[in-house]
């Protein structure tokens, strides 16, 4: 936890080195001084002061304001800066803290040796009583430091039986056990004690005759020798501290347990002898009380000197104190030091000066105390009049260490709110008093609210700290080293750089800066800021003056690396950047000279060759990154190298992996989501775009060569992903469009491949944790696809209101096949594409993308999913050079739910695992063309501003997993092959068997589906807008009466394969014209619930058995005919087709003859039977290739409404009225509707059938659909709406059983007329009779008005005939002559009927219903455009009534 040594406080501080003691671990270690660290400034007024008298010099009661600030560093500084002191006497440790685990002391014991003071009863008292010898030990080591102590942390001493503690020993309870001021009362102990010892110390100085400054050769040699601080050879005499005194006094037992310092430190007062000659007495127990040594009143005068040649001074220490607080008694003091009555001195002489000199330089050091102690004030007097002895002497050196060290003075007053006066030594002698007045007045008029003193603080201070550097930079006897010099430069412009962001003022906020380093987290832009005092131009230009020279022995690698990387956070802080790169290129080349020296000198001290680098040295040491080769602290390490190193980099625009990552502790996971890698592929855009290609390549490879010289292993692997990823293009190249090769040679990208896996398995070799490159390329995933599923496979959604219509569609299937069947219906491919079945595994199809010309080694690649459980196989491939790849990556989903897959996981050969996004489309950022800003502020501003370019989007695959379904398959049928033979006609029956191969899921749904050949060409000719009415309702019957393939009845609980088993199902075929292949399609399912508990959508499978069917003729209808019966029917017909009962009770109106020609296309003999009706059949032997013909009587046919329109079959197409699309006369739409009522008529009354009588036994129907009716077909096969029978009746004769009626001439005789209307409405006949003459041309058939007379009119209008009723109409007739007359009748109507009679209504039902009415369609009026205007119809008698006239016989008449 060490503070920042360039701050402008640093001399103020108090050094305490933390050292571990005993058994305690790396982490618990640092996590005390971390706690430590929180109390490192201890206020004066919380610690007690010393009670001895002789230590009360530095007694925190003097200024209860002040503060000391501890610097706690776990190393030992180097003998470098330890021989700046006491020029600099901040650089050594005062005091040493070593700190133990308690935890520890129950364990084990620390050492094997026996304790001294006698058998410890416990483990824990044995170890204490260690840790108390290792005390010891450290005193021994340490000789110069004040104060030893020895902390045990997380240690409760139990409360029966304490262990007792010995001196210089303090325990800490844990967290859990301690106060808020647990650790703040140990570092006043601490500090109280250190305070009493500083008095010592500061004696010590003011005893001294001559005190050099650095870089100086010391007056006798020996007496500055730098590695004596820590070395165990020195005599014990050497200590600064009062463990050991002189031969004749005892060490004596403070208050606090620690010894007087009453030895000299570094330079004695003139004594013969050498002070550091060995002693060979034994050190003495210490004493009980403090001795009055000679060094207790050390002499102040050469008159003390001549006066005794030991100290012998009159003057107690508590009076010398009191006179210094004195300013009178100091002049006395001063005026004294005149009167040196020694022979050889004289006023003027250079034994004066030099006695001069050397008070003037013990004031400073005693004044650095105070600072130090905490005693501002105090130490303010004391510099001021140091300083102004040095001034009067021209001691430049001491004289600018003095000003410094006043400026830390106020510098911590105006800190702990204490006003003062800025001394005049402060002042410059050239500045007149009336420019520092202006200067005040604007600053005042500037803030008026700022208090005077800082205010004149704040006027003075720039000069001041250039006058400082003017004194150490003066050429003289003695000059500052560069190290310090530079230190002092950077601090100073530290100070300057707050001042200029707090606007020029000193304020309260800028005091904490400068003391705490606590700079703001904005950064300052590139404007001018020129009004502000001091500017950044100034600041710029004093702080190079610490830029170090090149000549390598003026500095260690290490002050060198100290001095750049202070100049570069100074620049930081001012807002040069580039400025701040140029420096810290520069001290990565001394770094790595620096690092090939250490790797050689390492390298000789572990016994290797120095090719094979410090890895090995590192891990012996426990330094992962490179510590070890700078001799540098790990924490130095860790937060500084890679730091510095990626600043210089994102200066010059190297792109790096994470450049919008706010904090380094940010997770992996959270800065691969979607939208940080697009943020982050837009900022490394802007970089790539800024600054020098060239130049960036350089630095990367700068950095690469420091990694590798350190050994950092990290940063070998970063660097060379950074200079891959600079190289590359940085985009999403589309087909042939977007150059995206590499800037770089093939040559150096296998190189720094090949560097990034081997320093990455190295690293994994030496168990130094996960050290992987970043990949260099964020469009690695250009696409995932999932790979089509077998056709069998795939589940296909339903809604739930299907399921309500399955039972429906199963039994009304084979009748109505346009009944909705959902899972005939093409299924949505897209649906069905995104739906997966848990636990069955699929493919998918990854594009990844190699845009450089090297291989890509992918050790692992995986599919990145959110949502339900999936599992996804792990593969490795090799993409080729410059190029895109697909591979194939199976997964498995484990549970149902949504799926969503958004990367992959993807591994590179010394890579991070990582997820990348997938980016199908693709992408190249748009380049300004016109440059609207430079520098790291345009690029900052590039960055946080809405990409130009076209937009960057992430794909993923959205998917739905379903619950675990079966697998069907057909496992086997009767068909041989699937294939089956069948005649025109015949219907056969063969099974299927089904097999549900999954384990552990039954199918409890199945549906069965057909398609077949026949179902296309039927399917267009129905969407034929050309068909007529007619054509379409034959098309329906076929596809509704005429299935091919259909399935045997089952019951439901037969629908149903349990896992692992098989069910077996009759399905039937029927062959027919153009069947070649049929489909079975078996939709199935697991539903698992009952069907009225599925929410939305439920999802089936289907597996389909395909058929080849060869369909032969059978019988074959050539030729049909139908003739009307003039007379009775044939005696022979009826002896074929009928009993002699039937033949006697049939009428010849009644019946018609059908006449086929049946051809026999099968080589086979097959016998016909047609029937029709219920009692009159036919059969007849075909012989094979011959046609026969058949001849069977049908009844004739009456419809009520021939002219109805033609109905269809499928209810999708069922309109009330139906307008034919052909233009044809309503006569002909007439003729064509009668002709389909009555073939339909007839075809429901007559059926065929077939079968073979060799061979195979077969059997069908013989397809009599062929059948056309022609307008003489229909007129010989229907009955009349209306009937005519004609009759003549003799009064006198009987009836005759001819069908001739026999009468006599010139008698009387009745026609009677018997009028039949057979339709369902009324009508209003009227009747004409017609007689004429047979067998006469009509001129002259009716030419019978001299041959046969009638009484009354043969017109006549008859009443209305009610419909299904008739009438009779008689007149009376005679025939004049013999022969044959031929009397027929016709009826008309008289007048149409009208449906709607009118009724009487009120005029109130009349307007009711006249608003209750809607708008209706005028019906009549589109009747009327199909079938013409309803007309008046006329009837003809079918038969004629013939007539026989002949003469009475004469034995009649008479």
């Amino acid at each position: 936890m060490t503070l920042d040594p360039l701050l402008p406080i640093a001399p103020a501080r108090v050094r305490a080195l933390v050292l571990p003691i005993g058994r305690i671990k790396r982490e618990r270690f640092q996590s005390f001084v971390r706690r430590l660290h929180q109390e490192h400034v201890v206020q004066l007024r919380d610690i007690s002061a010393d009670g001895r008298p002789n230590r009360n010099m530095f007694s925190p009661l003097a200024f209860p304001d002040g503060a000391i600030f501890y610097d706690l560093i776990t190393y030992v500084p180097p003998p470098s800066h330890l021989a700046l002191a006491p020029f600099e006497l901040f650089r050594e440790p005062l005091a040493v803290i070593a700190i133990a685990d308690g935890h520890e002391l129950e364990t084990a014991a620390f050492s094997k040796r026996q304790s001294a003071n006698g058998f410890a009863p416990t483990m824990a008292e044995r170890n204490i009583r260690t840790l108390y010898q290792e005390l010891e030990d450290l005193r021994d080591a340490y000789p110069k430091v004040l104060t030893h102590h020895v902390l045990i942390f997380d240690y409760k001493p139990p409360g029966d039986n304490a262990i007792p503690l010995p001196e210089g020993i303090k325990a800490v309870p844990p967290l859990e056990h301690s106060k808020r001021t647990t650790i703040k009362t140990v570092m006043c102990d601490i500090s109280s004690l250190l305070l009493a010892e500083m008095n010592t110390l500061a004696k010590s100085f003011e005893a001294m005759t001559s005190i050099d400054s650095p870089g100086q050769a010391p007056a006798r040699p020996g007496l500055q020798d730098a590695t004596s601080w820590t070395s165990d050879d020195v005599n014990p005499m050497a200590r600064r501290n009062s463990q050991f005194a002189v031969s004749t006094v005892t060490r004596s037992a403070s208050s606090g347990g620690d010894a007087d310092r009453g030895q000299a430190r570094m330079s004695m007062p003139p004594f013969k002898s050498h002070p550091f000659a060995s002693n060979g007495s034994t050190p003495s127990p210490r004493p009980s009380t403090p001795v009055r040594s000679g060094l207790s009143n050390p002499p102040t005068t050469f008159d003390d000197i001549s006066a005794n040649g030991t100290n012998l001074g009159a003057s107690s220490s508590d009076e010398k104190n009191s006179s210094r607080s004195d300013s009178a008694e100091r002049n006395v003091r001063s005026s004294n030091h005149d009167k040196v009555a020694v022979q050889g001195f004289g006023p003027g002489g250079p034994n004066e000066k030099w006695r001069n000199k050397a008070k003037g330089r013990a004031t400073i050091i005693v004044g650095s105390l105070y600072l130090q102690a905490g005693r501002w004030t105090d130490a303010l007097k004391e510099l001021v009049e140091g300083a102004t002895v040095a001034k009067s002497i021209n001691d430049h050196l001491w004289h600018g260490k003095a000003l410094e060290l006043i400026f830390i003075s106020l510098l911590m007053l105006a800190w702990a709110g204490h006003e003062f006066q800025v001394p005049a030594v402060c002042l410059s002698p050239n500045e007149k008093m009336s420019s520092s007045l202006s200067k005040a007045q604007d600053a005042e008029e500037a803030d008026p609210t700022q208090p005077k003193y800082l205010r004149n603080f704040q006027v003075i201070l720039p000069d001041l700290l250039e006058r400082i550097i003017g004194f150490y930079s003066r050429i003289s006897g003695e000059q500052l080293p560069p190290f310090p010099l530079s230190e002092t430069v950077i601090r100073f412009c530290n100070a300057l750089a707050v001042l200029h962001l707090c606007e020029g003022r000193i304020t309260k906020e800028s005091v904490d800066m400068m003391i705490f380093g606590k700079y703001p987290s904005k950064p300052l832009d590139t404007s001018p800021r020129l009004t502000i005092v001091p500017s950044r131009g100034h600041i710029n230009n004093f702080l190079f003056k610490a830029f170090p020279s090149s000549a390598p022995k003026l500095l260690t690698t290490t002050d060198r690396s100290i001095i750049l990387s202070g100049i570069a956070t100074t620049l930081g802080v001012l807002g040069y950047h580039r400025k701040k790169a140029l420096v810290i290129r520069e001290l990565i080349s001394v770094l790595i000279g620096g690092l090939v020296e250490a790797r050689t000198r390492g390298a000789a001290e572990v016994g290797i060759h120095p090719a094979a680098g410090l890895v090995a040295l590192n891990a012996v040491n426990g330094h992962g990154k490179g510590a070890g080769a700078l001799d540098l602290n790990e924490g130095d390490i860790e937060h500084g190298i890679e730091p510095f190193l990626g600043l210089l980099c994102k200066v010059y625009g190297v792109v790096d992996f994470e450049n919008t990552r706010s904090t380094p502790e940010a997770s992996s996971s959270t800065s691969d989501d979607d939208e940080n890698v697009i943020s982050r592929i837009h900022s490394q855009s802007a970089t790539r775009h800024f600054g020098f290609p060239n130049i960036k390549l350089n630095i990367a490879r700068a950095c690469i060569n420091f990694s590798e010289a350190l050994p950092d292993l990290h940063g070998v692997l970063k660097f060379s992903s950074d200079l891959l990823r600079t190289a590359g293009s940085g985009v999403a190249p589309g087909p042939r469009r977007e150059n995206a090769a590499p800037t770089i040679s093939r040559d150096e990208q296998v190189r720094l491949v090949t560097n990034i896996s081997k320093t990455s398995s190295l690293a994994q070799r030496m168990g130094l944790g996960d050290l992987y490159a970043e990949y260099w390329d964020e469009f690695l995933i250009r696409g995932i696809t999932l790979d089509p599923l077998p056709i069998t496979r795939p589940p296909i959604p339903h809604s739930k209101d299907v399921l309500h219509g399955v039972a429906a569609a199963r039994t009304s299937q084979d009748v109505n096949p346009f009944i909705y069947n959902p899972f005939l219906r093409t299924a949505d491919k897209s649906a069905v594409a995104q739906t997966l079945v848990a636990n069955e595994s699929v493919t998918f199809r990854v594009v990844v993308q190699n845009p450089f010309d090297i291989d890509l080694e992918i050790d692992s690649i995986k599919l990145y999913t959110e949502g339900a459980d999936f599992d996804s196989s792990v593969i490795s491939a090799v993409v080729g050079p410059y190029r895109t790849q697909t591979l194939k990556i199976q997964g498995t989903p484990r549970s149902a739910g949504t799926l969503k897959i958004t990367g992959a996981v993807v591994r590179v050969l010394g890579c991070r695992e990582r997820r990348f996004p997938i980016f199908s489309q693709p992408w190249t950022p748009d380049q300004e063309l016109k440059v609207k800003g430079i520098g790291l502020g345009a690029l900052r501003q590039n960055q946080t501003l809405p990409h130009p370019g076209p937009p960057l989007k992430s794909d993923s695959i959205d998917l739905s997993v379903i619950d675990t379904q079966p697998i069907i398959i057909v496992k086997s049928t009767s068909l041989p092959q699937s294939s089956i033979m069948i005649l025109e006609g015949e219907r056969q029956t063969f099974s299927v068997t089904l097999r549900n191969i999954s384990s552990t899921t039954p199918a409890d749904l199945l549906f069965f589906s057909f398609q077949d050949s026949t179902q296309g060409p039927l399917q267009s000719a129905l969407a034929n807008r050309d068909a007529t009415p007619a054509e379409l309702h034959e098309f329906e019957w076929i596809l509704a009466k005429k299935q091919a393939l259909r399935l045997c009845k089952i019951d439901d609980s037969k629908r149903y394969i349990a896992p692992g088993s098989t069910a077996t199902f009759d399905f039937e075929i029927l062959g027919k014209p153009g069947l070649t292949s049929g489909t079975i399609q078996i939709d199935y399912a697991h539903l698992g619930i009952p069907r009225s508990e599925i929410k939305s959508q439920f999802f089936t499978r289907q597996v389909c058995l395909d058929l080849t069917v060869t369909v032969n003729g059978s019988i074959e209808l050539s030729k049909v005919d139908i003739l009307p019966i003039q007379s009775d029917v044939p005696r022979s017909i009826w002896d074929g087709a009928a009993s002699g009962e039937r033949v006697e009770s049939a009428a010849s109106d009644d019946h018609c003859l059908l006449v086929l020609d049946l051809r026999n296309a099968w080589p086979s003999d097959l016998k016909v039977c047609l029937k029709a009706g219920k009692d009159i059949s036919i059969e007849d032997h075909i012989l094979p290739g011959n046609n026969n013909r058949l001849v069977i009587p049908v009844p004739r046919i009456h419809i009520d409404d021939p002219h109805a329109s033609i109905p269809s079959i499928n209810p999708s197409r069922q309109r009330q009225f139906v307008v034919s699309t052909s233009k044809i006369t309503p006569e002909i739409e007439r003729g064509n509707r009668e002709a389909f009522w009555y073939r339909e008529k007839m075809l429901g009354n007559i059926f065929g059938t077939w079968k073979t009588l060799s061979g195979p036994a077969r059997e069908g129907t013989i397809q009599l659909r062929g059948i056309r009716f022609t307008p003489r077909m229909v007129e010989a096969i229907k009955i009349d709406e209306v009937g005519i029978d004609i009759s003549v009746e003799d009064p006198e004769s009987e009836p005759s059983q001819d069908s001739r009626n026999n009468i006599f001439v010139d008698e009387f005789v009745q026609i009677k007329v018997q009028i039949t209307n057979r339709t369902s409405q009324p009508i209003y006949p009227t009747v004409r009779i017609l007689p004429s003459l047979c067998n006469r041309p009509v001129n002259i058939a009716l030419d019978f008005t001299r041959k046969f007379a009638w009484n009354g009119t043969l017109q006549q209008t008859l009443p209305l005939l009610d419909a299904n009723s008739s009438t009779e109409l008689r007149i009376g007739a005679t025939a004049l002559c013999r022969g044959e007359f031929e009397i027929s009748a016709s009826v008309e109507e008289t007048r149409l009927w009208d449906a709607a009679p009118e009724k009487p209504e009120s005029s109130h039902d009349k307007e009711q219903e006249t608003i209750a009415q809607r708008e209706r369609a005028d019906t009549q009026t589109i009747m009327d455009a199909m079938l013409g205007a309803k007309q008046r119809r006329i009837w003809h008698s079918r038969r004629p009534c013939i007539v026989a006239v002949r003469d009475r016989p004469e034995s009649e008449e008479e």
